[in-house]
């Protein structure tokens, strides 16, 4: 079991060596297991680690298997485990000749010895590759030095088919270049999501399977690999299998699984751990929001369908970013079935995926939704062949259904329907406001007992907003008719011509500021695009997005005074919401992790905005004047952050944490507490701040301890009765950590 994880996203700048450098700064801040983006050898440049080109070596661009083994040695030299993502579904394809099993596949076809590594469709011929700029690119092709050329692209000529002009040569290998464009709707290899760059491999077969994991394995063997973080396990054909051959090929080891879980859905019975945590994310960032702002919140918005938004977005990606692949069902069928219905059975799909025959609830669910919307369609044939499993329809459907989750929802429903950005978070629901402390307190109940040693985060490389921007955003649910003067006022002030995108980039401002103008302009234009509603990746509309941009000039400008002061009233409720949800989630049921840096206040969007550098020295010189006895004031720095994460840590290293019971909370301000006991210790969060606040205070409210001698970890001060006054626990900070002696 790992105690607590700490993820650094390893890069070619911040590699290996750097990453050793911090490991004895990890131990003093609690630590047990140090928890790495992916390490095998990736496309050159790359600098997330998710396109691996070679599974047998470690990257060389952050430093190799030399890299690996000094990591290794401080991990030893300091008590800590190491816990490594892995990419079982896919292969980075981008620079072919970066890829030895790709590039072989383009030199010699299906005939390769690698051919049946890639999920490839050989019955339209060659192998698509839409990497051209327009069709009338192909005039542009070069030869040199025994490869087909095109700028930086390049690509092997097959033996024997060299001669010529390169348009001759061209098409005469077994792949062929087109329009970019033409990706979508005609690829025959299957990708991750609508990502060209990525091409999905068959680790189902045993050879795949060994020749991906060796070196992973080998690290398991030697003892040096205590934790495997399996990213996307819903993009395999057969996600339980997988899990189940990786469990008996590294024995012992913690694994969990990217698995989105929708609310209410329930992880299959695989041989694992749990998942990486973004259920326990949504619990703990709902705790902070007030549900009764709902309304208010609604009719900021505008009367949106949701449900009708989240079809919409879904069928789109279904039948255009993913035309491709529905082409590819249809045709496996051997009993016709209708694309329109296929398409909308996925549009209507309510989880990411089934594992048939677990999930055929699901699956029936999906088909009588999709019926009710189109009659017309002929659901009763594609509902049998769905049905049986064994049916390779059937299969490809179920890693069809999580990728137009995906892209509708997240990735494009999420930046269409801006009520309340807050709870637009993977693996949410954003029309559920909030989480009442009853239900939180249910579901790590639940937690403890089903899933006691599975991930819980709050920040992770694909969150849409970073935990402290949510936690101040959660401030607004309590102030919503203020947030709807403010929201009024600006978009006066610098129009935008779609009050959805209006509302998401002043949520982003309120959420993040003060943040840089460029950060603030690269994350608007790609949530506009992602929503594909008024601009695009493939279409950019740049009167809209100029419209955007100058949106964004103001608030650097004559709104600046405006959002300066609106920002500086809810940034200290901000901060007891941050120290409130993170003490919570380090204390609840699961193995907590710290994305990198996020032991201080962080304002980070969406990727790649939280993949910024991070300031360890400055992380380091706090921690040890948090150990010199500082305590330091709820303020700029985030100090009060750090000892929160510190001190947590450090009892979870120091003490086992056993069951879950929530406690009693008695007096007039009860609803502002949440308090939990872990078998000796406590955690207690003040919630819904501005609330308050306004109702003068915590008055004689009360919470009744287990029994025993109890210390606060943060101030040092011991605990007066078991039955102490909140408004002492919490003089100093708006959380307290209670340890029995």
């Amino acid at each position: 079991m790992a105690d607590s994880t700490y993820r650094i996203q390893v890069s070619p700048s911040f590699p290996l060596s750097e990453t050793a450098g911090v490991v004895d700064y990890l131990r003093d801040l609690g630590v047990t297991r140090l928890y790495t983006s992916p390490l095998l050898t990736a496309t050159p440049g790359s600098q997330h680690g998710y396109d691996v080109v070679d599974h047998s070596s470690v990257n060389p661009e952050i430093g190799g298997e030399e890299g690996r083994l000094t990591l290794v040695k401080a991990l030893r030299a300091n008590g800590l485990g190491l816990v490594v993502d892995i990419v079982p579904n896919h292969m980075g394809v981008a620079v072919p000749a970066a890829n030895p099993a790709w590039w072989d596949v383009l030199t010699h076809g299906r005939e390769s010895r690698y051919a049946h590594w890639f999920d490839i469709d050989w019955s339209r011929g060659r192998l698509l590759i839409p990497v051209l700029g327009n069709a009338a690119a192909l005039e542009e092709l070069t030869v040199a030095d025994g490869e087909l050329r095109y700028y930086d692209h390049r690509f092997p000529i097959s033996p024997g088919t060299a001669g010529g002009t390169p348009q001759e040569v061209h098409e005469r290998q077994q792949y062929e270049l087109v329009d970019w464009r033409r990706g979508n709707t005609e690829i025959n290899y299957r990708r991750f999501f609508a990502i060209a760059e990525l091409a999905a491999v068959r680790v189902e077969d045993p050879d795949v399977f060994e020749a991906t994991h060796r070196e992973l394995l080998r690290w398991h063997a030697a003892g040096e690999l205590d934790g495997i973080r399996v990213d996307h396990p819903d993009g395999l054909r057969d996600p339980g299998g997988y899990l189940r051959d990786l469990a008996a090929a590294a024995p012992g080891a913690w694994i969990v699984v990217e698995k989105i879980l929708e609310p209410g859905e329930d992880l299959p019975d695989w041989p694992v751990a749990g998942t990486t945590g973004y259920d326990a994310l949504g619990e703990a960032c709902g705790l902070f929001v007030d549900p009764s702002a709902e309304a208010a919140f609604t009719s900021i918005a505008g009367p949106v369908d949701w449900p009708g938004l989240v079809h919409d977005a879904k069928f789109a990606a279904a039948t255009e970013l993913l035309a491709a692949e529905l082409s590819r069902l249809v045709a496996l069928s051997p009993v016709p079935v209708e694309r329109a219905a296929v398409a909308e059975t996925a549009a209507a799909f309510g989880v990411y995926r089934s594992y048939l025959p677990v999930g055929f609830g699901h699956l029936e669910a999906a088909l009588s939704a999709a019926r009710a919307r189109r009659p017309d369609l002929d659901f009763d044939t594609l509902g049998r062949r769905l049905r049986d499993e064994t049916s390779e329809l059937a299969i490809r459907f179920q890693q069809y259904t999580g990728a137009v989750m995906a892209k509708g929802v997240e990735d494009t429903a999420f930046y269409r329907w801006t009520r309340f950005t807050a709870l637009n978070e993977v693996g949410g629901d954003p029309a559920r406001f909030g989480v009442p402390p009853a239900d939180f307190h249910a579901a790590q109940v639940t937690r403890q007992a089903r899933w006691p040693e599975t991930m819980t985060t709050l920040s992770t490389h694909d969150t849409k907003r970073g935990e402290d921007v949510r936690a101040r955003l959660a401030v607004l649910s309590e102030r919503p008719e203020d947030w709807a003067a403010v929201v009024r006022r600006w978009h006066a002030a610098a129009p935008i011509p779609d009050a959805a995108h209006a509302h998401l980039l002043w949520q982003s401002v309120a959420g993040t500021w003060p943040i840089e103008p460029e950060r603030l302009h690269a994350y608007i234009e790609k949530a506009a695009r992602e929503a594909s509603t008024h601009t695009s990746w493939a279409d950019p509309n740049a009167e809209f997005e100029g419209a955007l941009h100058d949106a964004v000039d103001a608030a650097y400008g004559p709104l600046k005074s405006d959002i300066d002061a609106f920002v500086a009233a809810i940034t200290p409720h901000g901060w007891s919401n941050s120290l409130g949800q993170k003490i919570v989630q380090l204390l609840m049921p699961g193995v907590p992790d710290v994305y990198q840096g996020t032991e201080l206040w962080d304002n980070s969007l969406v990727d790649p905005d939280n993949r910024r550098p991070v300031d360890f020295h400055a992380r380091r010189e706090l921690l040890g004047r948090l150990d010199g006895g500082w305590l330091p004031p709820v303020d700029a720095t985030g100090a009060a952050k750090l000892l929160v994460v510190s001190r947590a840590l450090r009892i979870r290293r120091e003490r086992e944490l056993s069951g879950y019971r929530p406690l009693m909370v008695t007096g007039e301000a009860a609803r502002h507490l949440v308090a939990f006991d872990r078998g000796g210790v406590v955690a207690l969060a003040t919630r819904l701040p501005v609330g308050l606040r306004a109702r003068g205070g915590w008055a004689d409210t009360t919470v009744e301890l287990p029994p025993g001698r109890w210390t606060d970890a943060l101030t040092g001060r011991p605990v007066d009765g078991v039955e102490p006054v909140i408004r002492d626990l919490l003089s100093v900070y708006p959380v307290a950590l209670l340890v029995r002696e």
